[in-house]
């Protein structure tokens, strides 16, 4: 199942699809966190009405009810390019996985702009990651359990401000800037995939491949990183857990290249979908 957020009369509604075509609005929901917290549909209930053609895609979860939970340098090619931009900031030993937190006041959908920050930010950069959604309260966690606590999938980009990123010797800012945090185009639910997903991700930007992964190349995977979490922390349903993100980004290039005005980004994601967005 494919559930997302719509615009609907400048009202924001949630939705969902079986096959990603035909949208159906879901009155009995008040957002996307209420779905959560239900558990779902198995089907198209009988009082949801069809979307008209055309509507309004918004993200998925436009006002997550805490931050996103993020990993830093989780896959071993990004790893690599990371330490070439900056060891100070980047290198070092890691036998542990990188977490961090990324304030989202209001998450952009497809097609909506990315603010480019003229005068604060001069390094602006993509990171297409896979964005795990909880489904109910997660509490220590067992590995082999973590599958029952997964309410769905989608398409976060991980934009980042690489001046404040490492200016500031910790990520917080240089991640969390109003306009940081798009996602969607929707949440594909977690029966949708075989557990953990080995499922493709890349990221084009102005139509040239820069990303090209997959992301059973993840160095802590998903059961590793939800029930590592939950040991010490309550991950409340609703809590969406960006995976990190595979090589390919801006400053791994040579010479290293960012993001400019008019700029379109595509993160995409086998088996949920496109996430279009255009500098501005």
């Amino acid at each position: 199942m494919r559930y997302y957020t719509v615009e609907i009369n400048g009202e924001e509604k949630t939705a969902v699809s079986a096959d990603g075509k035909e949208l159906f609005v879901l009155p009995q929901f008040s957002d996307m966190n209420d779905l959560i917290r239900s558990g779902g549909v198995d089907s198209i209930p009988e009082d949801a009405v069809p979307a008209a053609p055309g509507v309004k895609i918004l993200s998925p979860v436009p006002r997550p009810e805490q931050d996103v939970l993020c990993l830093g340098i989780n896959y071993a090619a990004h790893a690599v390019e990371a330490n070439r931009f900056s060891t100070e900031a980047f290198g070092g030993e890691r036998p542990y996985p990188i977490f961090f937190s990324k304030r989202v006041n209001y998450s952009q959908g497809p097609d909506a702009d990315i603010p480019s920050y003229k005068g604060l930010v001069d390094s602006l950069d993509y990171e297409c990651e896979l964005g795990v959604v909880i489904g109910k309260d997660a509490w220590k966690v067992e590995k082999e359990d973590v599958a029952d606590y997964i309410f769905g999938y989608t398409i976060v980009n991980d934009v980042s401000a690489r001046n404040l990123q490492t200016r500031h010797k910790q990520w917080y800012f240089g991640k969390s800037l109003d306009g940081f945090t798009p996602m969607g185009p929707c949440i594909v639910s977690v029966d949708e995939f075989s557990f953990p997903p080995k499922i493709g991700i890349s990221c084009l930007v102005n139509g040239e491949v820069r990303q090209d992964s997959n992301t059973e190349n993840l160095i802590a995977g998903i059961a590793d990183i939800i029930s590592m979490l939950s040991e010490g922390m309550t991950l409340k349903a609703g809590t969406i857990i960006a995976t990190g993100t595979p090589a390919g980004v801006g400053m791994g290039m040579t010479p290293p290249t960012f993001l400019n005005e008019g700029d379109v980004v595509e993160c995409r994601i086998e088996g949920i979908g496109t996430l279009r967005n255009v500098i501005r």
